[in-house]
């Protein structure tokens, strides 16, 4: 075993063999030393914890309840040195002993450690996997930057850092997004994240939920080119902030797919919308004017035919579903009918659309 020893501790021990002629007494030393090195910083020798520094990955809360990470990959003797850095550990020499004789893994995550603790205490919290998350819910149809709020709020990184994240020229072509962030590309779920966590990371694992949930809606989008999926996408961002009922989705896709096919205007609210309030910066506005259907942006769709530069929303199951499933109908024009149900009526001629929002101004009043 004694090969196998770090070679502070092979020296400590051999010096101790040679004070004490081995035996009992050595024994007996050896678990004095044991006991000694396990125990607190602050405990078992006298003196207060030695001063804690900086070091990556230890962060947050009160120096009795800090919060540690264990990085993907990271081994056991990288995980006692940042410990001893920290001064929550007396000696890695030690943590790299228990290591080597105890065979459970660390996993990783990050951990709330309850301070003053023994080195096994820690090391026991460590391998028991059980980690500090902050629950976050991101809703479909949010935007990045209602995204960054949300995530902001609960504690998990600033908005700032998430929407600059979101705008990482290399988080972006790892993904192969062919737009300026990843609008779009962040799936909208729940998520438990540990608090505080990098804005980066976040970014990656909402961008990494994404892809999986769309190769489970339609296996074909791991094939496609980025600018065939970003169109879908884009689509999909659209019906997304556009239907109310579940099953109109993909008739809306349809419609919207119907208009392009014959290059009709989109004609979609949802886009002027995200120009006055994420764009320009103004409150969310309660009805549209002439003057909103009519602003020169590329977004508008109103007066530009064909899909906008970029997602407009972050889009769920049911729209990226819609946008790769459309219904297959001849309709060209919708129209809210039902405020109360969120349901819409489909016509394939102007007159139609009219008469139904004659019949619906008539009914409301």
């Amino acid at each position: 075993m004694g090969k196998n020893l770090p070679r502070g501790f092979r020296v400590l021990f051999g010096l101790l063999s040679g004070l004490l002629g081995g035996g009992l007494l050595l024994g007996a030393s050896l678990t004095g030393a044991a006991l000694y090195f396990n125990a607190p910083p602050a405990e078992g020798g006298g003196g207060p914890s030695p001063p804690r520094r900086p070091v990556e990955g230890v962060t947050g809360g009160a120096p009795a309840a800090p919060l540690f990470e264990v990085r993907e990959g990271e081994s056991a003797y990288a995980v006692g040195r940042r410990l001893e850095q920290a001064g929550l550990i007396k000696s890695r020499y030690f943590w790299n002993i228990l290591s080597r004789f105890k065979k459970d893994y660390l996993k990783a995550g990050t951990y709330r450690l309850k301070i003053p603790a023994s080195q096994m205490e820690i090391r026991a919290a460590l391998v028991e996997g059980k980690q500090v998350l902050t629950r976050v819910t991101i809703p479909e149809g949010a935007t990045l930057k209602k995204a960054a709020a949300y995530v902001e709020e609960a504690g998990i990184c600033g908005a700032e850092e998430f929407l600059a994240a979101a705008a990482d020229k290399d988080i972006i072509q790892s993904y192969r997004v062919p737009n300026a962030t990843m609008e779009g590309y962040l799936y909208p779920e729940t998520y438990f994240f540990p608090a505080p966590f990098p804005a980066g990371r976040v970014v990656r694992t909402m961008a990494d939920t994404f892809f999986d949930r769309l190769a489970e809606i339609d296996g074909r989008s791991l094939t496609m080119s980025p600018e065939e999926l970003n169109r879908i996408i884009i689509l999909a961002s659209i019906v997304e902030r556009e239907y109310r009922v579940p099953d109109e989705a993909a008739v809306m896709a349809g419609v919207f797919y119907n208009r392009m096919r014959i290059r009709m205007g989109l004609e979609s609210c949802a886009t002027v919308e995200y120009i006055i309030t994420e764009i320009q910066g103004k409150p969310h506005p309660h009805r549209l004017f002439n003057a909103d259907i009519e602003i020169r942006h590329p977004y508008n769709t109103y007066v530009y035919p064909g899909l906008p530069p970029g997602p407009i929303s972050l889009p769920g199951a049911t729209a990226l579903n819609a946008a790769f499933h459309p219904a297959d109908t001849d309709y060209l024009f919708f129209r809210l009918v039902d405020e109360a149900a969120g349901r819409h009526y489909f016509s394939k001629t102007l007159d139609a659309h009219i008469r139904a929002g004659a019949l619906f101004v008539k009914g409301r009043s």
